[in-house]
């Protein structure tokens, strides 16, 4: 093992370990390496069982509402109660009869129950149908070392490194080469994988709606830090917790 890879593993084990006072989400696991890119070098749980985030994939998630959405949500047994509506920067949407209703972070069809539930005490037949009609903005968040760390809105598709740019390009500092990208996965689960910045020799990488990019100073040690700033300038709450029936840790916004 290189002493940039021990350095690595070592640093994310501290930064599982720091994060531990903060509350609650879904169990995960690190990704495990990957045979087409040496840049991605992530462990394997059964070596640091304290890296708290889930085996990476390409798969897409599925869609949860998010602040901004527009959204309609129809009774066809009482019709009167249908609205389109947009999900508030609280994540909720207010509905006649029942008030408000958490709709970000939910699938449609989570919302659907949770709203049918609702309206059972109101309705003999609560049948629900939300659709969504548009979504709100796209954003992804870039922070480290980069000259204007913030929230980027995507207008059609960003890669990475296009990201990065608009937010004023890397510092001097930066380690552009062990940059760390985080998304949810199926589940909802947080996966993490290194990606390479560097012009001409990074590779590709399509970005989604909620990434997150950190450039590291020096080491992905730095992600403790990194999270404990997030959290409060996310919509949706962020959390972590260690697991305390077997010591797991794990992520989740």
């Amino acid at each position: 093992m290189t002493s940039d890879r021990r350095l690595f593993l070592l640093a994310l084990g501290s930064a599982a370990a720091t994060l531990a006072a903060c509350g609650g989400g879904a169990a995960g696991r690190m990704p495990r390496p990957s045979d087409r890119a040496q840049r991605i070098q992530p462990s394997s749980r059964g070596d640091f069982p304290n890296i708290p985030f889930a085996d990476w994939t390409d798969e897409e998630p599925e869609y949860l509402l998010y602040p901004g959405d527009e959204i309609e949500v129809a009774l066809p047994t009482a019709a009167e109660l249908t609205r389109t509506l947009k999900v508030g920067p609280d994540g909720r949407v207010a509905l006649p009869l029942i008030g408000q209703v958490m709709a970000a972070d939910r699938s449609l069809s989570e919302l659907e129950q949770a709203v049918s539930a609702a309206y059972g005490s109101q309705l003999l037949r609560p049948t629900v149908e939300v659709t969504l009609r548009q979504a709100g903005p796209i954003r992804v968040w870039v922070d480290g070392e980069v000259r204007t760390p913030g929230v980027i809105e995507m207008v059609g598709d960003l890669d990475a490194h296009q990201a990065v740019i608009q937010a004023g390009g890397l510092l001097p500092t930066g380690k552009a080469e062990r940059a760390a990208l985080i998304r949810r996965g199926p589940g909802g689960a947080r996966m993490m994988r290194v990606i390479d910045l560097r012009p001409r020799r990074g590779e590709v990488v399509a970005l989604r709606r909620g990434d997150i990019i950190f450039v590291p100073r020096s080491t992905l040690g730095e992600l403790a830090a990194f999270f404990t700033q997030v959290r409060s300038a996310m919509p949706i709450g962020f959390s972590y917790s260690i697991n305390g029936s077997n010591g797991a840790g794990y992520a989740s916004f």
